[in-house]
């Protein structure tokens, strides 16, 4: 396969391409390889996206492609790669196995094994099948030497030197038996969680609702749980929250606030609720939708040792001059390149692979 900068190249084009596609507008620029043969079929893939999967609303899908547009740059790139050396005697297939939860999910894996000069055997989840052949069609266009090497199916996983997989815990136990035999990263289930430590201006809870509402709270990277400090009025969260109000105007988060909450009263559980957003009080990591888990917390050196012993299961900890490695309210769906999901790092593996 070509160098490292043309594979690089290639990918900085398709940020270009992707970047006529935005939440404010989308529209055709001039100037863009090969706009003419994929600007109006991207266009078409997003709208039976939409039909396929109710969650993929076109704002979720745009903001996806968004964000990858703005992390497609060749000065991201060369920074993101030029921490790994890529001695790739002979490209290996790599098997990525893809989540569905949200759009484009799975494109970090699929860069991180195309551009360290491998090649991708991809098994999509049913939920998002759309949008990744196509950007993959383009990309082949802008860079030849990436034909040949991407691959989907939808049969069986065969001859692969090695495996990425993404899914619940439950997959998770069968990815770990089924794959013990070859090089793998396997992911499991995790949450993201916040801190709330009661001295939070409105603006840091208005951006957290970014960080609850964005996807419908389906990425790992949506805060599911709150930890809040003893007799914190949870009013102020909740005005932070009404910035998102028009969420329940989608029918299936709708369905979903209504069910979850008939389950909750009749079950006599203790809830908080806006409208919108239901809070209950639970040693939980993850929600259900329109759901936000809570716990108290007595003093902040505890809660650090509890958040490092359950690092395993949780993938972001959004907070204000708390923790190391903190996120910032309202940046959990805007990660860099090197935000590698579960803290491992995929392009060191890769590169070892040769």
């Amino acid at each position: 396969m070509n160098s490292i900068q043309n594979r690089i190249n290639a990918f900085v084009k398709l940020g270009t391409f992707l970047s006529q596609f935005s939440q404010n507008k989308i529209e055709k620029a001039a100037g863009i390889d090969h706009n003419d043969l994929f600007f109006e079929g991207f266009k078409h893939q997003m709208k039976i996206a939409q039909e396929k999967n109710s969650w993929f609303t076109k704002d979720n899908i745009l903001f996806a492609i968004q964000s990858w547009s703005a992390a497609l740059t060749k000065n991201n790139l060369e920074a993101w790669t030029s921490k790994n050396e890529f001695p790739i005697k002979t490209p290996k297939t790599i098997a990525i196995v893809m989540a569905g939860n949200i759009p484009l999910v799975g494109f970090h894996d699929f860069l991180s094994v195309l551009i360290s000069g491998h090649s991708v055997l991809i098994k999509q989840s049913s939920n998002d099948r759309h949008l990744l052949p196509f950007l993959a069609k383009y990309i082949e266009y802008i860079e030849e030497s990436f034909k040949g090497n991407i691959t989907f199916t939808e049969q069986k996983l065969e001859n692969f030197d090695a495996v990425i997989a993404t899914g619940s815990d439950n997959t998770a136990r069968y990815f770990e038996y089924y794959f013990k035999n070859k090089p793998n990263i396997i992911r499991k289930s995790r949450n993201s969680v916040a801190v709330i430590t009661g001295k939070e201006t409105e603006e840091d809870l208005q951006k957290l609702a970014d960080d609850v509402f964005t996807y419908f709270g389906l990425g790992c990277r949506s805060v599911s749980k709150l930890y809040v400090p003893k007799d914190y009025d949870f009013n102020n969260f909740f005005n932070g929250m009404f910035v998102k109000k028009d969420v329940i105007s989608n029918a299936k988060y709708a369905n979903n606030y209504d069910y979850n909450k008939a389950v909750y009263l009749m079950s006599l559980f203790d809830l908080l609720e806006n409208g919108f957003l239901m809070i209950k009080e639970d040693a939980s990591y993850a929600s259900p939708i329109a759901t936000i888990f809570y716990e108290y917390y007595d003093n902040e050196i505890d809660l650090k040792i509890k958040l490092h012993q359950d690092k395993e299961k949780i993938q972001c900890i959004v907070a204000k001059d708390f923790i190391e490695n903190e996120v910032a309210f309202g940046a959990t769906q805007h990660p860099k390149l090197e935000d590698y999901a579960d803290g491992v790092n995929t392009l060191e593996f890769l590169s070892k692979l040769s």
